[in-house]
């Protein structure tokens, strides 16, 4: 709103210009999140106080949360998608298809957490909806926005798969390309919602995979930087660099209510819809496999729960004492700040991992 705005004013008043950089309009949406998070933030814990929207804690879990945890509200979720909202709706280019294949996953995948939380809440145990209608719906949200991606957007770069580390190396997916899309999108959603178990666990690694994507997508948008980097460039998809910052600007907002104590957890309403955003991000920028890279730690949280249920499925056995991993080091008397930092810092490594295959091709 405000960059059409002043876009419009530009032939009147040159100074408005400076609101056509990308660089400028990304750190304008992280800013504008976070603000926005940080003036909402306790108004909003105090009412879901009040009414109790809380979650039940797993009574299977390590047995201090019982104690520490219960009572926590949850669907802080709701902070962070009004602070990616206000960030994007300000400050980007509203034209642009990929905006709104964005805004459509995360909205979407944000409702669908929130019916989740609140079903958690309402039968008082952590079940929520049950497995077949999460997926059921995350598929056909994925779908529909893949089909205002494909329609809209009509990328020749979109049914392609690049691999990091060649230059040369590229897949034409052919139509495979949409189920192979579906799984991105859901797989990154239960990904992401499977490691938002712990105070502050999820909210850094994903703030460091938005910041890794707010860059990857300023140069695959260029078509400068993207031939020196010997990576595909996409017309327009700079303005998804708008969108990852008004996630970091947002999710830094939360992490002040969310870390070690929390005040409030993000539940099903957060992670689920940044989850399906982060990879809907991978999709547009064509950079999934670094996606994958940058965002191991959530793919070890996801291995870590189908690894376990296969081997107790055929052998009877766990693998791990409890699932998702972050569970099982806690299990091992790992206390909870441990767990966090120590995977916090995985996930800064495999940042740096994943910006480093920009360059090594």
């Amino acid at each position: 709103m405000l960059y059409s705005l002043f876009t419009n004013l530009v032939d009147s008043y040159p100074v408005f210009n400076v609101f056509r950089y990308l660089t400028v309009r990304t750190g304008l949406s992280m800013f504008t999140s976070m603000i926005i998070v940080f003036f909402i933030g306790n108004p909003i814990i105090n009412y879901f106080s009040s009414k109790k929207i809380h979650n039940p804690i797993r009574s299977d879990g390590p047995s201090d949360h019982i104690v520490k945890k219960i009572g926590t509200p949850t669907m802080g979720g709701v902070l962070i998608l009004i602070g990616i909202f206000s960030g994007v709706l300000l400050w980007s280019d509203l034209s642009n298809p990929y905006n709104w294949f964005l805004i459509f996953i995360v909205g979407g995948l944000g409702i669908l957490g929130a019916y989740d939380d609140y079903k958690k809440i309402k039968s008082g145990n952590s079940g929520g909806v049950s497995f077949k209608f999460k997926l059921i719906s995350q598929i056909i949200i994925a779908l529909i926005g893949i089909y205002i991606l494909t329609y809209h957007a009509n990328s020749p770069e979109l049914k392609n798969l690049y691999f990091p580390f060649f230059k040369n190396l590229v897949i034409n997916l052919g139509w495979f390309f949409i189920p192979f899309y579906l799984f991105i999108i859901v797989g990154s959603s239960n990904a992401v919602n499977l490691t938002d178990g712990l105070d502050g666990l999820a909210t850094v690694p994903i703030i460091l995979v938005a910041s890794c994507f707010a860059f990857i997508s300023y140069v695959t948008g260029n078509i400068v930087f993207s031939e020196y980097l010997h990576i595909p460039y996409i017309k327009d998809v700079g303005e998804v660099a708008v969108f990852c910052g008004s996630i970091i600007g947002a999710c830094i907002g939360f992490l002040w209510f969310n870390a070690p104590p929390a005040k409030i957890f993000m539940g099903d309403t957060g992670s689920l819809a940044l989850g399906g955003s982060l990879g809907a991000v991978g999709i547009i920028t064509k950079h999934e496999i670094v996606l994958a890279i940058t965002g191991g730690l959530f793919v070890l949280e996801a291995v870590s729960v189908i690894v376990q249920v296969i081997s107790f499925k055929l052998t009877g056995k766990r693998i791990f004492k409890m699932a998702p991993i972050h569970h099982h080091f806690e299990k091992k008397g790992w206390p909870e700040s441990t767990v966090v930092v120590r995977f916090w810092i995985i996930s800064i490594i495999l940042a740096m991992i994943g910006l480093a295959t920009l360059k090594l091709r």
